[in-house]
């Protein structure tokens, strides 16, 4: 860093370095700034200053607004070409503010801990639009005395604790430096001996040794930290640091080698160097020369020879040759859009020379008013179309001098041939404005009220020789104002007023209502701000009818703006509604509107209900809509009940209600009720009607059951009937008996008193004739449904065959034992034997075998007969079989042989049972089976059976097992908000299952909304009180050990209301609150528990 610095201020002295980040290359140096022509704007210039090494400074540079429509542009530049405004940090920053009373920029470079390479020349530049100025300021930094810059490196790597930025940070090129002007005084430990000398894993304890906090900053100070040299092996004599020849002249680098053996190679800028006419290479002895022919400005670099590994490196610095000025510059007097050259030449040709203004660079870019042109060794400043600006001091600066001169530049004198002329245009014509002046070729500017006027789609600007024209296709109320024309370069402006006028007009469509209808809810404030325009201002009157509404009215008023006026009602009555008239007048015309205002309110209550039918638990209720609808269209109606005795009024439907009629339900039978009537339109519900007359619930009984004939003669019919089912709150008074000739539909009324038997004899009827007879039950609430026999009754006596109907045991042989006793019961319909009406007893009260055998039992009705035979076996024990002999003995086994026994006791013999005994005891025990046959073998009971063994069969065990199957899965519903939801499923498995109930795939578990059943494979879910916040996906999910299975169902929850809503429907509002905690209870355990999940 300190060669670089040195090698700038060599060959560059007039020329400052700035060292906060890499400048620009070369190249761009050489290139033009492109800026707008100079002109005055800055008020404040920033003035050159001197500071000590590490002090602050502050440049100020002050900009006037008044004329500026917008901030201007500032830039701060050091030296030519460095900006620095992507130098700012902690070392410099860019400030700027504004007062909005001065209309004052205030712009601010602050430079803080300056060094020295921060001395030099900056320039302080500011433009806006074609307008632009600058200024140049130098800064001197001053070097601190030496007596205050004793360095300790403990202190100096020791952190601070404010916490900056460049806390523990050193220079080390300023230490380096000062070191250099002055031998420092060893401290009592040389610390830096001691790092250069120990190993790097010891770094870290000399430095907790010796209070050094900073390891950081230490080890990149000790890495910069020049090792010594060793002697070079390969160089006798190596290149010098540096070299510096003239441009066109000659230089040599030279080396001696210790070994004149060794392979050299010389490199410029990293690049191998062969040999040219330009790089000649000489050896003498030991002795290696590099000879540069014509140096320029690109054999400025860094060169280096290898020899072997060993590399020595040194720079080559170029210098030029002062350029001299050999025709000076000469003094230009003329006037405005004149051309003017300015003339110099050098003594070299091609030399760079710069052009200056008043001490600032001229900016010669391809946008810029000044152009330069050179030719050899002369050089032009060309200015083509020269303004009163121009005048000023222009110089010519080369490397071996400068030159400048005078130009000054005089107005030509200016002649107005045709002034402006006021004019007043109606809105949206064509507006324009001309002028002619001398001389010709003068431009202008046009302003507005002091503001300039530019062109566009709208604004032309033409200047045709003397006539210089302002025309705008289609004026404006902007367009209204002073017009002033400046020709350039003079003092003298035209002027003229224009007027634009404008019929009045009411912008009704900025309302956005359909048919010019503002809709408003009585009781709330009506502000209508309805557009206006014209120019002038028009004079604005509001009319309701005839009648005039003031500005000062108290509830309703009219009031007028700028831009608009405003008819303000506070509160609105149904009055107000109505057509409103606006009218507009100016010296343009007139307009006028029409707005109606349409006010509107919950409608009157409906007349009282009518309740035109009662039932056991209903009624049919009627009523005529309200009188006045509210201005709204009737929505529904809500109905309400109350007990008579009670004051508590129960609302009977949350939707509402269409029809004029409605059927309350569920009332309880005998108690009196009363009912009333709300309406509902858009703008809420209506007071409630008047209650209807109070009324009882009473049903009627239901219909007569078994209606049957008991009797018929030859003129009368018998009925039977039994009592209703349902009877109810009102008791049963009695029954009335109808009939009915069959191919007539007139009944007739058989008894004229109600009977409270449930037995009639109907009679007067004709004899042979087909009747149909039907009961009904009488109570206080009416008649119940009839009971009707479902066949014609022939009015005629009927004799009906007898018929026995035996009971089932009897149409088989009955069997019965010797002494039991036989009860025999044949039914009989028409005869009535041994003291009973339908049916015939024999009784045997003990049985003997005579006493089998059939039995014909007869029944006759005059002619009409009916018999039944019934077949009786008495049976007994059998008698002993005959002949009982031994047919063969073998081993443990004996035949046996015997004859029936002569009496088989009145049955079929079914088999034997054969018995052994021991001859000692004579105890006879049975064999385990019985023999069918009259012979038959035994074993003795003594005998071993030990060579025998029982086979048991194996059975196949049925596996029950199986996995969970769902029979009936759940299906998809809905349920009513506040009232309980169950959810069911069946399930099969064995072993019993796990049942897992979820919601939205999320497990219910310890909830207290849910209640869960399982009986019998049957899985229920119920939902207490469910809210909108409960509807989702439910599954049921069944697991045991041989799978799992599952069922899912969507729910859907119904019926959840807004504030507003419940508001609307005339929900009291102690209920609604309770509605709405609830809403928020559910709402916040749904969110909490999805959290914990």
């Amino acid at each position: 860093m300190l060669q670089e610095i040195s090698f700038h201020c060599v060959l560059s002295p007039n020329w400052s370095v700035w060292s906060l980040g890499d400048g620009q290359p070369a190249e761009e140096i050489e290139k033009q700034t492109e800026t707008p022509p100079l002109s005055t704007l800055l008020i404040e210039m920033p003035q050159s200053g001197s500071i000590n090494v590490g002090g602050d400074i502050t440049f100020i540079a002050k900009v006037e607004a008044k004329d500026l429509l917008r901030k201007p542009t500032i830039k701060w530049f050091k030296g030519k070409w460095m900006d620095l405004a992507s130098k700012t940090g902690k070392h410099l920053q860019l400030k700027e503010s504004f007062d909005r009373f001065t209309k004052i920029h205030t712009f601010e470079m602050h430079i803080i801990k300056a060094k020295e390479n921060y001395a030099g020349n900056y320039r302080c530049e500011v433009s806006y639009k074609d307008k632009f100025d600058s200024c140049s300021f130098d800064l001197e930094v001053k070097e601190i005395p030496e007596g205050s810059q004793n360095i300790d490196i403990r202190s100096a790597f020791k952190r601070s604790t404010d916490g900056q930025d460049d806390a523990g940070e050193l220079d080390f090129s300023g230490l380096l430096k000062h070191r250099e002007h002055k031998q420092e005084e060893a401290p009592e430990v040389d610390v830096w001996e001691i790092l250069k000398n120990a190993r790097p894993d010891e770094y870290e304890k000399i430095a907790f040794t010796y209070g050094i906090t900073d390891l950081r900053g230490l080890l990149k100070r000790l890495k910069k930290t020049k090792k010594e040299e060793k002697k070079s092996e390969a160089f006798s004599k190596r290149l010098e640091p540096a070299y510096q020849a003239d441009k066109g002249g000659k230089i040599r680098l030279v080396v001696d080698l210790a070994d004149p053996t060794v392979e050299l190679k010389w490199y410029k800028n990293g690049q191998e160097i062969r040999p040219t006419p330009k790089y000649i290479f000489e050896h003498k002895g030991t002795q290696r020369i590099m000879v540069i022919n014509n140096c320029q400005i690109n054999d400025d670099a860094a060169y280096s020879v290898t020899a072997g590994e060993e590399k020595c490196t040194t720079e080559l610095f170029v210098k030029e040759l002062p350029v001299n000025i050999v025709k000076m510059l000469e003094p230009v007097k003329t006037t405005v859009n004149e051309r003017i050259e300015l003339e110099c030449e050098v003594s070299e040709e091609g030399a760079k020379v710069r052009w200056m203004k008043n001490g600032v660079e001229v900016p010669t870019g391809v946008r810029s008013r000044y152009r330069v042109k050179s030719e050899g060794t002369k050089h032009w400043l060309i200015i083509d179309d020269a303004t009163k600006d121009d005048t000023g001091t222009y110089s010519l600066m080369a490397t071996g001098g400068t030159t400048e001169a005078h130009v000054q530049i005089d107005l030509k004198p200016l002649k107005i041939l045709m002034d402006l002329q006021s004019v007043t245009v109606l809105l949206g014509q064509p507006l324009k404005l001309n002028c002619e002046i001398y001389p010709g070729n003068v431009p202008g500017r046009w302003y507005k009220n002091g503001q300039l006027v530019q062109s566009s789609e709208r604004i032309s600007i033409m200047h045709r020789a003397k006539n210089h024209n302002l025309d705008i296709e289609s004026s404006t109320i902007h367009d209204a104002g002073d017009y002033t024309f400046v020709p350039e370069g003079y003092t003298q402006t035209l002027s003229a007023k224009v007027h634009i006028i404008d019929p009045p007009r009411v912008h009704l469509e900025a309302l956005n209502v359909q048919d010019n209808t503002v809709v408003i809810v009585a009781g709330n404030k009506l502000r209508l701000e309805i557009p206006i325009s014209g120019e002038p201002a028009p004079r604005v009157v509001w009319m309701k009818g005839e009648r005039v509404i003031l500005d000062s009215g108290s509830r309703m008023r009219a009031e007028t703006f700028a831009d608009h006026t405003c008819l303000t009602i506070d509160i609105a009555e149904r009055e107000d509604t109505g057509n409103y008239k606006i009218i507009l007048q100016n010296e343009a015309g007139e307009d006028t509107a029409s707005i109606k205002i349409k006010v509107v309110d919950i409608p009157d209550p409906p007349e009282a209900p009518l309740v035109t039918d009662v039932g056991g638990d209903w009624c049919t209720m009627t009523w005529e809509p309200p009188r006045y609808d509210g201005g709204s269209p009737i929505l529904g109606y809500f109905i309400e009940r109350k007990k008579k005795q009670s004051s508590r009024w129960m609302r009977l439907n949350f939707d509402l209600c269409k029809e004029t009629t409605f059927e309350p339900k569920k009332m309880i039978e005998g108690v009196p009720y009363e009912v009333r009537i709300f309406a509902v339109n858009a703008i809420g519900v209506s007071k409630p009607s008047e209650p209807s007359k109070p009324f009882i619930p009473l049903a009627v009984t239901s219909e007569p059951t078994t209606l049957v004939v008991d009797d018929v003669t030859d003129t009368t019919v018998t009925m039977k009937w039994r009592p209703p089912d349902t009877i109810g709150a009102a008791g049963l008074d009695g029954y009335q008996v109808e009939y009915c000739l069959e191919g007539t539909d007139e009944w007739i009324l058989a008894n004229k008193e109600l009977t409270e038997k449930t037995r009639y004899t109907i009679t007067g009827l004709p004899v042979e004739a087909k009747i149909l007879v039907r009961v009904k039950a009488i109570n206080a609430a009416g008649a119940s449904p009839p009971r009707t026999t479902q066949h014609s009754i022939l009015v005629k006596e009927v004799v009906e065959p007898p018929k026995i109907r035996i009971p089932r045991h009897l149409k088989q042989t009955y069997i019965r034992k010797v002494g039991e006793v036989v009860n025999l019961v044949k039914t009989s319909k028409c005869f009535f034997i041994r003291n009973s009406d339908c049916d015939s007893i024999m009784f045997i009260r003990k049985a003997e075998r005579k006493h089998s055998g059939k039995y014909e039992l007869s029944v006759q009705v005059e002619n009409h007969i009916d018999t039944a035979t019934l077949d009786i076996q008495i049976v007994d024990l059998p008698g002993p079989p005959q002949a009982v002999k031994i047919e063969e003995v073998w081993g443990n086994n004996v035949a046996l042989d015997w004859s029936p026994p002569k009496d088989n006791g009145n049955a079929p013999i079914i088999g034997y049972t054969i018995q052994k005994a021991d001859k000692k005891t004579m105890s006879h025990s049975p064999f385990p089976s019985h023999s069918s046959s009259s012979s038959s073998s035994s074993r003795s009971s003594s005998h071993s059976q030990s060579g025998l063994k029982l086979k048991i069969p194996e059975y196949n065990d049925r596996n029950f097992t199986e996995p969970p199957t769902f029979t009936q899965p759940l299906i998809n519903t809905f349920a009513i908000a506040g009232y309980n939801a169950t959810l069911n499923c069946s399930v099969r498995a064995n072993p019993r299952p796990k049942v897992i109930w979820m919601k939205n795939k999320i497990p219910i578990i310890d909830d207290p909304r849910y209640r869960m059943f399982s009986n019998q494979g049957v899985c229920t879910l119920e939902i207490r009180k469910p809210s909108p916040f409960d509807g989702g996906v439910y599954t049921c999910k069944a697991i045991n050990d041989l799978g799992e299975a599952q069922v899912d169902s969507k729910l859907e929850v119904k019926g959840g209301f807004t504030f507003f809503e419940l508001m609307k429907r005339g929900v009291p509002l102690h209920l609604i609150d309770k509605y709405m905690n609830e809403s928020k209870t559910s709402e916040k355990s749904e969110s909490e528990k999805k959290g914990s999940n």
